[in-house]
């Protein structure tokens, strides 16, 4: 049974739209969803399932989300083998110089619309470096995240599609958990 991850836009943070783990997980399995497991605390959720449409389940679970705790995030989907695939084309991988808890990748919920690449390159006016591939955004953050004057705001019109960011090391931590998963099968 394919194992998927997925990613909760905007949960827990600031003290707003707060989802306990437990409850999340709980969530999961009442959509027959299965073996669900939880990282961290920023909605990440790793998981079975036998249905093939990702949208229909990013839906199924933004709607009982929002039935459950009165909010909306956006669900992002990624399959393990498509997470393989985002952390081995990680454009800075060959860089010594890259410190992982600056690097983030953002999971885009559609494809960035056509224009996108030239619109990052003109959004990104600091020392940012970014990288579209696919349905991800690679910002690497070489003053770190706090410091950084990029319009976090802007992204989302810029691509034209929402999406939710996480740093390399999470990035890779819920690869590994999914590969365990799945090895188990």
């Amino acid at each position: 049974m394919p194992v998927l991850i997925s990613l909760l836009r905007g949960i827990n943070v600031g003290g707003h739209a707060v989802v306990k783990m437990d409850a999340l997980r709980n969530l999961y399995r009442s959509l027959k969803l299965e073996d669900p497991q939880t990282y961290l605390q920023s909605g990440n959720v790793i998981f079975k399932s036998a249905e093939r449409d990702l949208q229909r389940v990013a839906d199924q679970i933004q709607k009982a989300i929002v039935k459950k705790f009165a909010c909306c995030p956006e669900v992002i989907l990624r399959a393990t083998e498509e997470m393989r695939a985002i952390v081995s084309r990680n454009p800075f991988r060959d860089r010594s110089d890259i410190e992982p808890n600056k690097l983030l990748v953002s999971f885009l919920a559609g494809r960035p619309a056509k224009d996108a690449s030239e619109n990052l390159r003109l959004l990104a006016s600091g020392p940012e470096e970014l990288h579209l591939l696919n349905r991800e955004v690679y910002i690497y953050f070489p003053n770190g995240v706090g410091r950084s004057k990029l319009p976090w705001s802007r992204l989302d019109k810029v691509l034209k599609t929402p999406g939710t960011a996480r740093n390399w090391n999470s990035v890779t931590k819920l690869l590994e958990i999914a590969e365990k998963m799945q090895a188990a099968s």
